[in-house]
């Protein structure tokens, strides 16, 4: 699209209010985080060309608080994602999740996967972690955010990204991926993928994994966890569950083993000085 009519776009996009379209029907077991005591909603972070949107969540009180990158899914941030930054001022941090595809379209308003996967392969990792700079940037100067407290956690597409940041900014203080894919084609757009860096990662990251993921193959996995050793990142895998197993709106959400990356996730940070 022209350079004018995506720069008034990116200005004038919103988030999403509900659920991906592609996601539909909207499991039972939604977990709903109220905004009591919280300050929560949809800002707008300055990039290199413009505006992208993102949700932001913080305590109502207080200052210098912890940071932390909630990078999305493919299907954007829609009501589960904005959920979890808000699971994460409860416990105190300033959470924010930036649209990182909007440029490239609305994945929101799209129907089906087939229809999102095309977007989201037009997405630059470049463009990408750019644009978690300029949300650390506003989160310090615009949001009370503590430059030295960062930490990053993604889920899926999301997850692949927390590795690739970690690796991109050595000042986060830590990470945890969700099942984020570990090997792939390396393109202009996608010069590089976890397994690439992993063997030279400072920022430690934990790697939260299914055993019957049928997108990630266990093999992988390994070779992940083997290039790890020398590091301060490790791998937990659970074998029963499925890809997306902390997606409490989707058929593959599993209680247990989402509550227990949610406990692990809270572990790591905390020990690294989150």
């Amino acid at each position: 699209m022209p350079e004018i009519t995506r720069r008034e776009f990116i200005a004038t996009a919103t988030l999403a209010t509900g659920f991906a379209l592609a996601v539909q029907p909207i499991s039972a077991k939604v977990i709903k985080t109220n905004t009591k005591g919280l300050i929560a909603g949809a800002v707008k972070i300055p990039v290199a060309d413009g505006e992208i949107p993102a949700y932001r969540a913080q305590p109502n009180r207080g200052t210098n608080f912890p940071i932390v990158l909630v990078i999305q899914e493919i299907f954007g941030v829609h009501e589960h994602i904005q959920d979890v930054t808000r699971r994460f001022a409860k416990l105190g941090y300033l959470a924010i999740a930036p649209e990182l595809f909007i440029r490239q379209g609305d994945v929101s308003k799209l129907s089906s996967i087939e229809e999102i996967r095309p977007i989201v392969a037009k997405v630059p990792d470049t463009q990408v972690l750019s644009d978690l700079d300029a949300t650390v940037n506003w989160a310090v100067k615009s949001s009370k955010g503590n430059a030295s407290k960062l930490g990053i956690t993604g889920f899926c597409w999301g997850g692949r990204i927390t590795w690739l940041y970690a690796a991109h900014n050595p000042k986060v203080k830590a990470g945890v991926a969700w099942y984020g894919r570990l090997v792939g084609d390396k393109t202009e757009i996608t010069p590089q993928h976890p397994l690439d860096i992993a063997s030279t990662l400072t920022v430690p990251v934990l790697g939260l994994y299914g055993g019957k993921d049928t997108g990630i193959p266990l093999n992988t996995v390994e070779q992940m966890r083997a290039q790890l050793s020398n590091t301060k990142s490790k791998i937990i895998v659970y074998p029963n569950a499925p890809h997306a197993f902390f997606a409490d709106y989707r058929p593959s959400y599993r209680e247990k083993e989402a509550s227990d990356g949610w406990k692990q996730l809270q572990k790591w940070f905390k020990q690294n000085g989150l």
